[in-house]
């Protein structure tokens, strides 16, 4: 018995089935690369906006953005919970530029220069509740304390040496 033969138009289809078959898998790692595009987008747009709360928070509370801390833990209640808020919220802002920016080091210099005034708070608040900076990731809270280290502040004083 002979083999069957292929025809011309059977040969054509096989490959024009091919043919869709790529176009097809080309289609699909493109929807993956653009989702993933999207994500990247997003997470940036977010960051940004984070950041930029924070930085209408610090233009209108001055005396929170520079603190002066020993004021701020000699008055009431309201304005220490108010303080603790604020960088808190800087933290969070600082957490998600670095995460969304991590190959732009103009965000990490920014936070790193924000950051060191509040380092006599977060040291105290450290010492008192250390379950306080166990809320944000793992390299958020190297960051805060390689900066404590860094500026030599402290426990049990938690002073930040002058520049």
């Amino acid at each position: 018995m002979s083999e069957p033969t292929t025809t011309f138009w059977q040969k054509y289809g096989t490959l024009a089935q091919m043919a869709q078959a790529a176009v097809a898998l080309l289609g699909f790692v493109a929807i993956l690369f653009q989702i993933n595009e999207i994500r990247a987008n997003n997470r940036a747009a977010s960051a940004r906006q984070a950041f930029l709360g924070y930085t209408d928070l610090a233009f209108k509370n001055p005396k929170f953005a520079q603190p002066d801390f020993g004021a701020i833990k000699a008055a009431g209640r309201d304005e220490r919970v108010q303080y603790e808020t604020f960088v808190t919220y800087f933290l969070y802002a600082c957490e998600e530029a670095i995460s969304a920016f991590a190959n732009r080091g103009e965000w990490q210099a920014s936070c790193d220069y924000d950051l060191r005034p509040h380092l006599p708070f977060l040291c105290e608040k450290n010492s008192a509740e250390p379950a306080y900076l166990a809320t944000y990731s793992g390299d958020t809270q190297q960051w805060v304390k390689t900066s404590m280290k860094n500026a030599a502040v402290a426990p049990p004083d938690c002073k930040l040496r002058k520049t």
